[in-house]
């Protein structure tokens, strides 16, 4: 593997001091602000941009990241977010993201002086434009009505009679008013303004609503991953999506046109491009085709991670270009989505083969190299040689390297069973399979392979074969200057200091602590069940938890060690990452007192993102599985179950089952948040509840 030189002393120690000197490197491409501010943590200010500068923060009014979803096709709610900080860069400000909890509360923010600017897909009406000062658009779209895939309406004269629900003090608002007038007896329904689109959705299909309105790019982006509503009349013509800031700042307002302007956001963008770098370069978007998986591309905690997305954000940032993630829908869509112009670029661990180079694609330079592993169950005995597969069935997608590397072995005399598995099953799923033994064996790549040890010990590399495979990025031939500016690229980065940090935080970190300790749970010499008994017991108070409770969750965070460090960045007793520290106005983690409240405020945080009607256990498990792996990949699984006929408000035996099941393609291609591990939150709670329990019984 290409990281083997960073197993040498030297390496090691120069890799340490550089560590130790860039501590928070892993968040160094994060497509966000790195500081947050909650609604209790901000002052109060009306100024222009004189005043803004005065404080050196732009703040960026939005709504919760928890509401938002795994980018799939193009532009996102995290682009705009993006712009909005690149914006405040080039005004020398900090970027400060200050959420409020519901939609309607963003322009009362932005009028009382919370914040500066809105950022969260707001469309310019008549009514908001007597209210609020607008930029130029970021981009368009149209208010469409949505119904149920058996509704039959396909024309606005049906509508008297139809009840349509929407949320209050939206765009949606003025044109159902206007609807009023121009058909009798159409029925309304106001829905609470904390609803998500895809909880509005539910409700649609649950027949508890009849008719709904969305903008027409919200349904573009729900489409990629719901096949249960349908888009119905048009209720408008395009209006644009615009920032919005108050009437009163034209320095701030000027500013932010000129920026926006000279990125020529309000352009129209075609789906099917195949120019080279100057094309690119014009538009400043890079559109890279990847998959979302552990490896490449993931959602985790409201925070967009993976090893290729990284690297990717890099070579971005360096030619001033935005990146917008197109995820295919199978590892063999890949190509034919590029040469279709889709995309500009593949980044998905593609390894070099001579039947993808005959489908059509050029490739980079390799980035990466590593040897394909026959993996099997950890408890049989490792292969001697290649002719104990003899009689075994290896599972592989029949469009990856790893086929290729199989029928040479068949065609060398080994007569082993090569048995095809879906293009959109990843790696890691097919690994699970042979764990459970449902599949016998299977070849995968030994970084992949990394990865999957790092979180499981039911599985080993059985056989290694002699020959490194190399990936790279692949391009369309007929863009050479893009092709010379990726080897440019990736010649520089290759192995470099960042490159083997960042490697080393998907592949070779352990993502869990495997303790392989006596797990007896005592009761401490001076009577104590941590060292920081006085501490939990003082914001358990405060924010009404059972200490004991938390005290568990601390074990499993960080094993009471106040310098843990995660792979993913987050710090301290409770491991909280830092912008979200930051968002709840807490500081240096590493100390104890401040660690622990980070975490138990965090976790009253994300308390509240569920209902008080569920049990007070249920909604502590969900409180629990959230902190661990964000609330998106929870209210996921939560629809997820009840689509299955589980229990939507039981975790154990129920939700988490679900949960499970969003590690697998078929179900988290439907999720509004992606591929998680679920087994990572199940274990987590599980582990927690257990300790806990054990504590009750010494206490």
């Amino acid at each position: 593997m290409f990281f083997t030189a960073c197993k040498h002393a030297f390496a090691i120690i120069i890799y340490l001091l550089f560590l130790a000197a860039c501590s928070d490197s892993t968040e160094s491409v994060s497509q966000l602000p790195k500081t947050t501010v909650h609604s209790d943590n901000q002052y109060i200010h009306q100024g222009d941009l004189v005043t803004i500068k005065q404080h050196k923060e732009l703040r960026i009014l939005t709504t919760p990241l928890d509401q938002q979803w795994l980018p799939r096709n193009g532009p996102s709610f995290y682009e705009e977010l993006e712009l909005a900080t690149a914006f405040a860069n080039e005004l020398d400000l900090e970027a400060v993201l200050v959420s409020v909890e519901k939609f309607e509360d963003l322009i009362p923010a932005l009028i009382t002086g919370k914040g500066d600017l809105i950022s969260s897909n707001l469309t310019i009406t008549p009514a908001r434009k007597k209210q609020l000062a607008f930029s130029v658009p970021l981009a368009h779209s149209r208010e469409t009505l949505v119904l149920r895939k058996s509704d039959t309406l396909s024309q606005l004269q049906d509508l008297p009679g139809r009840r349509i629900a929407y949320q209050a003090s939206s765009s949606f608002e003025e044109t159902i008013n206007q609807l009023r007038q121009n058909y009798k007896n159409i029925q309304t329904q106001i829905l609470p303004g904390e609803l998500t689109e895809d909880q509005i959705l539910d409700l649609l299909n649950k027949q508890q609503i009849d008719l709904t309105i969305l903008d027409s790019n919200r349904i573009n982006i729900l489409e990629a991953y719901r096949d249960d509503f349908k888009s119905g009349p048009t209720l408008t013509g395009e209006r644009g999506i615009a920032w919005a800031m108050r009437p009163d700042n034209p320095q701030l307002l000027k500013a932010a046109n000129q920026f926006l302007n000279s990125h020529q956001l309000s352009l129209r963008k075609h789906s099917l491009e195949k120019g080279d770098l100057e094309q690119i370069i014009k538009r400043k978007t890079l559109r890279v085709i990847t998959r979302n998986n552990a490896a490449s591309y993931f959602l985790w905690k409201g925070e967009l991670l993976g090893f290729e997305y990284e690297l990717i954000k890099v070579f971005a940032k360096q030619h001033g270009l935005r990146i917008e993630i197109i995820a295919a829908p199978s590892h063999d869509a890949q190509i034919p989505m590029l040469l279709e112009g889709k995309g500009d670029i593949i980044a998905s661990f593609m390894s070099v083969t001579e039947r993808r180079k005959q489908q059509g694609v050029t490739f980079s330079r390799f980035y990466h190299k590593a040897p394909e592993v026959i993996i099997s169950r950890s408890a049989e005995k490792l292969f001697e040689n290649l002719n104990q597969l003899n009689g075994r069935s290896i599972y592989v997608r029949q469009s990856s390297a790893y086929w290729d590397t199989l029928k040479t072995l068949q065609q060398q005399g080994y007569t082993f069973k090569l048995v095809t598995v879906a293009e959109d099953m990843e790696t890691e799923e097919i690994i699970a399979k042979v764990a459970s033994g449902e599949f016998d064996l299977t070849l995968a790549d030994q970084h992949l392979l990394d990865i999957e040890l790092t979180w499981r010990d039911d599985i080993q590399a059985a056989y290694e074969l002699p020959d490194e495979k190399h990936h790279a990025w692949a391009v369309r031939p007929e863009n050479p200057r893009l092709l010379a500016a990726i080897n440019q690229f990736l010649k520089q980065q290759y192995k470099s200091l960042i490159y083997n940090i960042t490697y080393k935080k998907y592949f070779l970190n352990p993502h869990k602590i495997k303790e392989y300790r006596d797990h007896r749970i005592d009761i401490n010499s001076n009577s104590t069940l941590s060292p920081f008994d006085k501490i939990i017991k003082r914001y358990a108070d405060q924010y009404q938890f059972d200490w004991r409770l938390l005290t568990a969750q601390m074990y499993q965070e960080s094993r009471f060690d106040p310098d843990a460090k995660s792979w993913a960045g987050a710090k301290g007793l409770m491991q909280v990452m830092p912008r979200t520290a930051k968002e709840l106005g807490i500081e240096d983690l590493h100390k104890p007192d401040s660690g622990i409240h980070a975490g138990v405020k965090y976790m009253d945080w994300v308390r509240k993102r569920f209902e008080t009607e569920l049990s007070v256990k249920d909604r502590m498990w969900f409180t629990l599985a959230a902190y661990n792996a964000g609330a998106g990949h929870v209210k996921d699984a939560r629809r997820l179950a009840a689509k299955l006929g589980l229990n939507p408000n039981r975790w154990f035996d129920n939700v988490e089952n679900a949960m499970l099941l969003l590690a697998k393609r078929k179900y988290a291609k439907q999720a509004r948040y992606g591929y998680v591990r679920g087994s990572e939150p199940v274990n987590y709670v599980r582990n927690i509840r257990n300790r806990y329990h054990a504590y009750l019984q010494i206490e």
